[in-house]
């Protein structure tokens, strides 16, 4: 049986990544996984990834939540840095 940290360490993503991703979408970690995995092997798919980070800081700061806006914001610089068709 694949546990999660095998699946992460399939997965082109992190799991600060994958957390975005199941923050933005509502979804449980594995469901996040599962859709962030499919969507990065596609260039619209890593724009479709940024974007929901980006709403997820967007969403942190008008909820006052400045460290997670922070970590977030850290978060999508490391994946526009690893994923060439988000720049």
């Amino acid at each position: 049986m694949l546990t999660l940290q095998d699946c992460l360490e399939l997965c082109e993503l992190t799991e600060d990544e994958v957390l975005a991703i199941a923050e933005h979408e509502h979804l449980t970690e594995m469901a996040a996984l599962e859709l962030g995995n499919y969507l990065v092997h596609t260039p619209e798919g890593e724009r479709r990834i940024k974007a929901m980070i980006a709403e997820d800081i967007d969403a942190a700061r008008g909820r006052g939540e400045l460290v997670h806006a922070a970590m977030l914001k850290l978060v999508l610089q490391r994946f526009v840095e690893t994923h060439a068709a988000a720049r």
